[in-house]
């Protein structure tokens, strides 16, 4: 056990829409440009929001998902992120108290600051009301005592004259204003079906993007006071979490894959602006098991890198790239050769749709008898979900959370049995197990179930 007192606090708000990435990115990239070593954080299974994290501090974004890892697993996982850090900024999901459907506080940005013993900076959009921002923050403070919101920044502010009412009003309730953003031309970040565009896609805009927010944070915001914030949260008494540790002492299952044998077996992630999403524990999790992890991009490589054994293809945006990766045709070559040999694939949400047959009429793949099509329902929510089928992940009988979020609709040919059972709330099998294939819409965080991680790289190994 460890007694580590990271510098840190949350960026809230009363609701989605607020200006929390603003404010949070722009925090962290302004405190690293002071010098600062920023260890940055999200709650929730946001894949986009840590990469402009990422962007700014120069460290992985990190996700604090109660849901999908158990709380118990979030303070390890913090510090496992913040190692070597002068101070961390935590991006909450949604409004300050609002988790899972159905689950109390449970993946609340609420309970991950309790979980963290963090100071919470409310960011409320100001834009059309002045005394009564002064309720509204009342009852965010009062609603739950164990949360304690140390300050807040009003977002979109009109004019001096407003700026004056809204500070007046928040000053009756006693807490501090940390902040102001003017009602100005704000530092955007373009959206489309699923949220934010990525970084990958974005270039020098996305550089552009992250400095305007810092300057607006610099110039709106008490930095010193931010920090003297941060560095008023105490101690966490945990053992941080490492791939190595966890993968030493979690129980076997007895229905993995043999013992492993043989040196490190390569295995190629897919990356770049199609393939965007992923955990970074989920690497770290590959190399500590053994396998030498390799990025690859399928909009531009030409094959899987050389000496693979293992291919894991993560989230992003397959359907915006369709016709580029569909254009790749040694690629989709190398992929279905390295499938049909029986080697180990893991494929989740965009990964399934690469693997398919083809995706809104574009050849794929083809490793799986399945088509793929973008569709107009949002199909979004936490999972709880059984393995239906022994497959190189997981046996069967194995029990994960996952979370499912896209606009695409895939209708499976025959022969692949399913991989998981799942509640949504309807019970209904979903995914692909065939060969060594496991291929999922489900987004799993595999820090909850290391010993997936150990599966998979043994499988690289026997197969």
């Amino acid at each position: 056990m460890v007694n580590c007192a990271v510098p840190r606090l949350v960026v809230a708000a009363p609701s989605s829409g607020s200006g929390k990435t603003t404010v949070a990115t722009g925090l962290m990239a302004a405190l690293a440009g002071r010098g600062l070593a920023v260890s940055p954080h999200k709650v929730g299974p946001d894949y986009i929001d840590p990469g402009y994290h990422a962007l700014a501090t120069g460290r992985p974004g990190r996700n604090l998902d109660a849901y999908l890892c158990g709380p118990e697993l979030l303070a390890p996982l913090f510090l496992h992120g913040a190692r070597g850090c002068d101070i961390a900024v935590v991006e909450g999901v949604m409004g300050l108290y609002d988790g899972a459907a159905g689950e109390g506080e449970l993946a609340s940005t609420a309970q991950v600051a309790k979980l963290l013993g963090a100071p919470v900076v409310l960011v409320v959009d100001a834009s059309s009301q002045s005394r009564s921002v002064a309720a509204l923050v009342h009852g965010f403070v009062s609603w739950d005592p164990e949360v304690r919101i140390g300050g807040v920044i009003l977002n979109k502010v009109g004019s001096d004259r407003h700026e004056a009412l809204l500070r007046e009003a928040v000053d009756s309730v006693g807490v501090p204003v940390l902040g102001v953003l003017r009602r100005a031309p704000q530092a955007g970040v373009p959206s489309r079906h699923l949220g934010l565009v990525p970084v990958a896609e974005r270039g020098s805009r996305a550089v552009e993007a992250v400095a305007a927010m810092a300057a607006q944070v610099t110039d709106g915001c008490d930095l010193e006071a931010l920090v003297g914030l941060a560095r008023g949260a105490g101690a966490l008494s945990c053992a941080e979490w490492d791939a190595d540790e966890v993968l030493a002492s979690s129980v076997r299952d007895v229905r993995e894959a043999p013992e492993a044998r043989g040196g490190p077996k390569r295995v190629a992630v897919a990356g770049g602006a199609a393939f965007t999403f992923s955990y970074a524990e989920h690497s770290e999790l590959l190399s500590a098991a053994g396998a030498e992890v390799v990025v690859f991009d399928p909009l531009r490589d030409g094959e899987l890198p050389e000496g693979t054994g293992g291919l894991v293809i993560g989230g992003g945006f397959p359907e915006v790239y369709a016709a580029e990766l569909s254009a790749n045709e040694g690629l989709r070559k190398s992929v279905a050769e390295l499938a049909l040999s029986g080697a180990p694939v893991a494929a989740e949400c965009a990964g399934l749709l690469y693997l398919s047959r083809e995706l809104d009429g574009m050849p794929m793949c083809g490793v799986l008898d399945a088509t793929a099509r973008m569709s107009e329902r949002l199909t979004l929510g936490y999972r709880d979900a059984v393995a239906v089928s022994d497959s190189v992940l997981a046996g069967a009988g194995t029990r994960m959370r996952g979370h499912e979020f896209h606009r695409t609709v895939v209708e499976p040919g025959a022969g692949a049995a399913p991989a998981w059972g799942v509640r949504a709330p309807e019970r209904r099998v979903e995914g692909f197990v065939e060969r060594g294939v496991h291929a999922s819409y489900l987004h799993t965080h595999w820090a909850s179930e290391p010993g997936v991680a150990r599966r998979f790289v043994e499988r690289c190994r026997t197969s």
